[in-house]
């Protein structure tokens, strides 16, 4: 915990409250602003996000991990394939490839597989697709199973094995607990 910003942090409890309301300040902050697609689709605004919503716990939040993971492509490829899938992500836009929810969450799964940052990139894209999907597409915000019938544990058991069919390339259970 050597890169926390808050030395007083001894818990992992307390860990999670300090990251919780630092998120839902970049929450509010996306909220409070129109987006346009090419301003979100882009490199400097995934960062901006990504410090938004870590910026006053991480020294690290906005920055691309220096070191490989087992998950996550080599820390070399981040940027190039975060172009490649901004870019892929516009056309898909421009040209109407998908419906607006499947193009938010194909951009949400692609861009935690790239697993940009040391921390977070699954809440980073989830809010990511958010604001794809309500700022830019003009949609509701997705719901991510909080709609639904399941408690916590359920949702998250039911999210892992969207994500999961969604890495054997089928997306349709990922869109519809998005909705859920």
């Amino acid at each position: 915990m050597q890169e926390l910003l808050i030395p007083t942090i001894t818990s992992r409890v307390e860990l999670d409250e300090f990251e919780q309301q630092n998120i839902e300040s970049a929450v509010q902050w996306t909220i409070s602003r129109s987006f346009k697609a090419g301003e979100v689709l882009s490199e400097n605004f995934i960062k901006l996000l990504h410090a938004r919503m870590y910026g006053d716990v991480w020294k690290w939040a906005g920055e691309f991990r220096k070191s490989n993971k087992n998950i996550g492509v080599d820390k070399y490829m981040i940027a190039p394939e975060l172009r490649n899938l901004t870019g892929d992500c516009l056309y898909w836009i421009n040209n109407q490839t998908f419906a607006d929810d499947e193009i938010a969450i194909r951009f949400k799964h692609r861009l935690v597989s790239i697993h940009c940052f040391p921390n977070g990139n699954g809440r980073h894209a989830r809010l990511m697709a958010d604001v794809l999907v309500w700022k830019v597409l003009g949609h509701p915000a997705f719901s991510w199973g909080s709609a639904s019938r399941f408690n916590a544990g359920e949702a998250r058991a039911a999210y892992i094995s969207a994500l999961r069919r969604a890495d054997d390339g089928d997306i349709q259970p990922l869109l519809v607990f998005a909705r859920s």
